[in-house]
């Protein structure tokens, strides 16, 4: 080939027409797999029918994905609040047991010490209340 500006070379044209020789088609070998896959159930006209069922099963695989991702964020929800509910309660038993401790004889003795108050060292007595009569 050549480097000319605007003359055509015949040889060049010539080569171009030999380079564009089509290939023999292959015939594809009449086996059981090639029958089955075009001849008797998968073929086109199967397959367009089935389409929608196809459709309706990829549908039915996206719902059933979809609750499970649902139902694990549930379940992870769930253990999270089960830990805050054990903690919450560790604490209840802790401070239950604080004031019962606070709240014994000795405890509150020390505390009304502090406060100035002494404990009173005759036993208490029943305050008695007479009886009005009824007017009406």
């Amino acid at each position: 080939m050549t480097n000319r500006l605007r003359e055509p070379i015949e040889e060049e044209e010539v080569e171009k027409k030999l380079i564009v020789e089509e290939k023999p088609v292959k015939e594809i070998p009449d086996n059981y797999l090639v029958q089955f896959l075009s001849k008797r159930i998968f073929n086109a006209e199967a397959a367009s029918n089935a389409l929608p069922f196809v459709l309706f099963l990829a549908l039915l695989g996206m719902i059933y994905i979809a609750n499970r991702n649902v139902a694990e964020k549930n379940i992870r929800d769930i253990d999270k609040i089960s830990k805050e509910v054990k903690e919450l309660s560790w604490d209840y038993k802790t401070t239950k047991a604080e004031l019962a401790f606070k709240s014994t004889l000795s405890e509150v003795a020390k505390r009304a010490d502090t406060l100035g108050l002494k404990e009173s060292v005759q036993p208490p007595h029943k305050l008695e209340a007479e009886e009005v009569p009824d007017e009406h």
